[in-house]
Order: structure tokens, then sequence, then C-alpha cells
């Protein structure tokens, strides 16, 4: 008897000192082991325990609001979540951030193994919110920026002049990476802060980017100073992409909200570089480095830094083409004016693409706040761009770098003079944004920095 009454004991005090050590669900009947909530550890530690369950049984990785006794309900990475093929993260109405200890992705394809000339490809990872799901940078991020930024001289980072820790930043910088990934899905997600790009795919295919929203303005209010943290796109293409589907994004960032970026390079090395902020190894695929076969629709939003809402980048012999960007409305408030609501090429990062590289572009249902809607400063051939609308009647509807050279078989909107520079006739002043729920900070230097805070949102994400 004495026996059973201390099993009994035992049995009702379990569940008090597994609650009391953070493993709360094994309290509750019906727990759930794909849950990170089911384990001990460190917020890293429990997470990677539940994939392990997850991969090996076949079900989902299901992240939802942390439960421990010390009352913080969001995540804290100390390094990144890594997905392996055929793999669904389920991130259920909670936050994940990054901890100061980190200097790590967010979330990463598991074949992004350092060293190889060329990595593995995978299928079938679905990286899905559920509800409010946010995804937030740390709060002293230890390194921001691409690789072309150097630590406390460009953009900000803990680890600036500090013996043995990379003085640039690099790929561990993006939030979300995922490379030779084919049929992918990103959904439902809201990222704020991240310490580079927000979301960067590298040799992807057959995939769904959809229902983001991005929250980033290069510059990050830190122990109460702003700080510079450079290069914050949202979501970026690099070579490679192909039969991706992008729609629903709203928000802004840093820097541009949207780019696909084939560019071309000569450089040799294996994957996994610290010094570079693309993860795959530089050699050539042939075609497989072109860019094609991307649909964008629905975009509402703005660049923070007064860079461009949907970029196109391609060179030395990479191309980018059959792609359709459509139904895009510039957000920026009144006191923001973004240098091009879509901007093809640039003379900058190795030079302009051959005419005939960047081709069968599609541009339709625009709606421009910036200096200029369309700004080619490359090449351009066999497209079309129509149905070009501005807000602001002193921007230019289209502006070339190079002139009508530039271009080959581009049908042009019909309210464009004969250089396709300006509109015929100036548009009355659109009536003004309701300002009412903006709150605009601006810091003297650099001065295309401009924070934009939605006070609304703000209020909502503490």
């Amino acid at each position: 008897m004495k026996k059973l009454r201390y099993i009994g004991l035992v049995l009702r005090v379990m569940p008090i000192v597994l609650v009391l050590s953070g493993c709360c669900t094994y309290s509750r009947p019906g727990k759930k082991l794909n849950n990170p909530n089911s384990y001990c550890g460190s917020d890293s530690e429990k997470i990677e325990k539940a994939l392990v369950y997850a991969a090996k049984n076949q079900l989902p990785l299901e992240i939802t609001a942390r439960c421990a006794p010390d009352g913080r309900s969001y995540w804290l990475l100390d390094r990144a979540i890594l997905l392996p093929g055929n793999m669904e993260l389920q991130i259920v109405d909670c936050k994940i951030k990054l901890s100061d200890r980190s200097r790590d992705n967010f979330i990463r394809s598991a074949n992004c193994i350092a060293g190889l000339d060329r990595i593995a490809k995978v299928k079938n990872i679905k990286i899905r919110g559920i509800g409010k799901a946010v995804l937030e940078g740390a709060d002293h991020p230890r390194a921001t920026g691409d690789s072309g930024k150097k630590l406390g001289v460009k953009t900000y980072g803990t680890d600036a002049g500090k013996a043995g820790e990379v003085q640039i930043g690099n790929w561990r910088n993006i939030g979300i990476l995922l490379a030779d990934v084919d049929d992918f899905e990103i959904s439902n997600l809201t990222i704020i802060d991240s310490h580079c790009w927000a979301i960067s795919l590298e040799y992807c295919r057959r995939g769904k980017v959809k229902d983001i929203q991005f929250y980033s303005s290069g510059s990050t209010e830190i122990d109460g100073k702003p700080e510079l943290t450079l290069n914050q796109d949202g979501l970026d293409l690099r070579r490679g992409c192909q039969y991706i589907d992008i729609e629903n994004i709203t928000g802004w960032a840093g820097d541009d909200l949207i780019a696909l970026t084939a560019i071309g390079t000569d450089i040799k090395g294996r994957s996994g570089s610290e010094k570079s902020s693309m993860f795959s190894a530089p050699e050539r695929r042939g075609a497989d480095d072109d860019t094609h076969h991307i649909n964008i629709r629905n975009v509402y939003g703005f660049s923070a830094g007064n860079c461009n809402i949907i970029r196109l980048l391609n060179n030395r012999g990479v191309k980018i083409h059959h792609v359709t960007i459509e139904n895009l409305n510039d957000r920026s408030p009144s006191a923001l004016q973004n240098r091009a609501a879509v901007r093809i090429g640039d003379r900058n990062y190795g030079g302009y693409a051959a005419i005939g590289d960047t081709h069968n572009i599609t541009i339709r249902n625009i709606h421009s706040n910036a200096d200029a809607a369309i700004f080619i400063q490359g090449t351009l051939a066999d497209s079309v761009i129509e149905d070009v609308k501005l807000r602001r009647h002193w921007a230019t509807v289209f502006s070339i770098a190079e002139g009508m050279k530039a271009l080959r078989n581009v049908k042009l909107p019909a309210n464009l003079i004969d250089k396709a520079t300006r509109l015929k006739t100036s548009t009355p002043e659109p009536k003004r944004y309701d300002d009412s729920n903006w709150v605009q900070l601006y810091y003297p230097e650099p001065p295309h920095i401009r924070e934009v805070i939605l006070k609304k949102y703000s209020k909502s994400a503490k």
C-alpha cells in the first residue's frame, strides 16, 4: 500500500517538475513530439529535437508559442533551423527571434554544406505561417549587411573589431536561405529587422512565395540609437531561380523590396565561403544559371531606403527572361520617393547585360510614386510595358539611361513622347495619403536613411 501511495505521489509531482524545467507539454495528455514545447534544453535544442522526430515520422515541425516558466512566449534562436527535403515547418501564431549570440539565418535548407563544388539538390520544403507568424532580428546583431560591407564601418555588428570573427557580412546574415531546392513554398510570414536580405533563393525551382510582409528600414534602433543595418532587401532571387510564383508582398524594406539578381561571375571557389553573400559555389552552370519564368503579382509596398520596389539585374552572359510583373502599388508615404518602381539593369555589379540577355519581360498595372516608374539602366528586348500610372506629376513614367538604342522590340505605353522619357501631359497632384497612422523619423547621416514605422503595427508587434 505504501508503495502504491509513493507511486501516486510521484505521478502527481512529476508534471509540476517538468513544467518548472520548461518541458510544459509533458504535463498535458496528447503532447505533440513534433512541437519543441515537448522538450528540454535551449530554444534551439528544443526545436532541433522536435525536427528530428518530425522528419523521422513524416510529420510537420510545428512551432507554437513558447511555453516556459520564465513567461517568455517567443523563441530565441542561437543557430539556424536546418530543414531537410520533404519537410514542412509550421509557425503557428508565434514569434521566432534571433538571439544576440546568433550569427546565423533564421531558417536554411539543410543541404547547405560548406566546401562543396555543388551542393546536393533537395525537394519539397515548405515554410508556412499560420495565424500571425513573425521572424525578427536580434536586439544586438553580431553582423549585418552583405559581403561588401565592413562591420562597424558601413553597417552595424557587435562582432566589429573582434579577433577571430569575420569582419564583413555574408550569407549567414540572410533571414531565410534556400539553395538548390525544388518544389518549395514560403508563405504567410512577417519578417522584421532582418540582418540582410530577408529571404534569398539560389538555384530554386518550381516554388511559391506568397503573403509575406517585410518591415525593415536600413536603420534599426539599438539601445535607443539608430544604427545602420544595410542591404535589408525583402526577397532576393539569385542565379538559377526558375518557375516561381511570387504574390501578395506587402510592407517595406531597407533596400529593394524584391530583387532578381542573376549576376555572372568569374570567381572560383566552393560553397559556403565566409566572404560571400551567396552560399552556392560561384562556378558557372550554363543555362542553369539563368533566371526565368517568374511571376510577380500584387505587390503593395516600398523601399524605406529610397531604392527600388522591384529590381531585375543580370549581366556577364547570365539571362533573365519570361518575367511578369503585374499589379504593383507603390505605398510610400508622401515624404518618401523611391528611385524606381521597377528598375532593370545597372552599370555597376559587372556592367550592362548584352542586348537580348534580358528579354520577354511583361510589366503592367504599375501605380508609382517613385522618381521613375520604370527605369531601364541596361538593355531590354522583346518585352511589353503597359498601364503605368503616376501619382506625382513631377515624376517620370519611363527613363532609359542609354537611350532607345538599349531597347529592341519593346512595346511601350502609348502616352509617352518620342524619346519615351516623360508623360505627354502633366497629371494633377494626387490626393495625399492619410498619414495619421504613420510615424516618420529622419536621421541626418546618411541622408537616404529614413526609417518609416507604422504606428499601429508597432503597437501590435510588441
